[in-house]
């Protein structure tokens, strides 16, 4: 399970959930990033691959891609990255090259999830930078979000 959550980590996933809750809104999947440098939500993402037909369009690479845009740099190692859902492959590839230092999920994802549940990438040997993980923040919440969503499409 995580650390004893901080304000701001409480913070930074409620942003998050209001960005996944954007996406059910226009039919995406309904996961939402912000990434917070010193205590500040530099960019937001949702899920967008519908909507954009872009295989990439998971919220993290959005969120990152804002980021990297706003702070003028694809590195970012003050950054710390909060999601709805554990990232999968891809996304924690983009997370290694945007050398976050930390990462705070909320929901695990069994399927899909690469920071331990399907797969675990933290400590690869094929990646060449570590960061700080924290999962199961607002993990019911995160859950939620999505369990309503596919009941609803089905």
């Amino acid at each position: 399970m995580g650390p004893d959550w901080s304000e701001q980590d409480i913070a930074g996933m409620r942003a998050a959930l209001a960005a996944a809750r954007e996406a059910a809104e226009t039919g995406e999947i309904p996961v939402g990033a912000v990434v917070v440098v010193n205590g500040e939500i530099v960019a937001r993402g949702r899920n967008s691959s519908v909507g954009e037909a872009d295989p990439t369009g998971h919220a993290e690479i959005v969120a990152l891609r804002h980021a990297a845009t706003r702070l003028g740099n694809y590195r970012m190692p003050a950054a710390t990255l909060y999601v709805t859902l554990e990232p999968c492959v891809m996304c924690v590839g983009a997370i290694v090259q945007a050398r976050l230092s930390r990462v705070v999920f909320g929901a695990y994802d069994a399927k899909a999830g690469a920071l331990g549940s399907a797969t675990d990438l933290s400590d690869s040997k094929a990646l060449n930078h570590r960061f700080e993980i924290n999962g199961g923040l607002l993990a019911e919440e995160c859950g939620t979000v999505l369990r309503e969503f596919f009941e609803n499409r089905r």
